[in-house]
């Protein structure tokens, strides 16, 4: 299911979502965190894309596992390159539970960071700075780990199977 489309490989066509909607979960988070003028704005996209990031970043394990499983049975790959494409791997399971834990954080500041034109917001404004400084980590550790995997996943095709 998740290994071609057309007879191309899912994978490098998938992994774009990823890369273009986990960055951009992370900047809107961090926006409507700090930048109150634009909560009300922003709340219904940034809502969306906490669904469909961790969405995209699945759906991108899912189809890169099948092609390296196809890879490996059709002795396609290198054993030299075997290490480099576990370690993409790895770094595409991090990539999934670090964006994962920024959705489920910026769920929790959609909900209590409300915008002052929607009226009053849930009652414990105590917990409203912790979860946008915990966003603001989780949103910077998403990205790092977006950008290590994309790298290693570009380093692995352009050195060669």
């Amino acid at each position: 299911m998740f290994e071609e489309f057309m007879g191309i490989p899912a994978h490098p066509l998938v992994l774009h979502a990823a890369v273009v909607f986990v960055p951009l979960l992370a900047l809107l988070a961090i926006g409507y965190a700090l930048v109150p003028p634009i909560r009300s704005h922003t709340r219904w996209v940034l809502g969306l894309l906490a669904v469909g990031a961790p969405l995209a970043a699945l759906v991108a394990k899912l189809t890169g596992d099948a092609f390296f499983h196809r890879l490996r049975t059709a002795n396609r790959v290198s054993p030299e390159y075997v290490p480099k494409l576990e370690a993409h791997q790895q770094l595409g399971n991090l990539t999934l539970y670090t964006t994962i834990g920024l959705a489920v954080v910026t769920l929790a500041l959609v909900y209590l960071v409300v915008p002052a034109s929607s009226g009053p917001g849930p009652a414990n404004r105590a917990l409203t700075w912790p979860v946008r400084i915990l966003t603001v980590v989780a949103a910077g550790v998403s990205v790092y780990y977006v950008v290590r995997t994309g790298d290693s996943g570009a380093k692995a095709v352009w050195e060669g199977l």
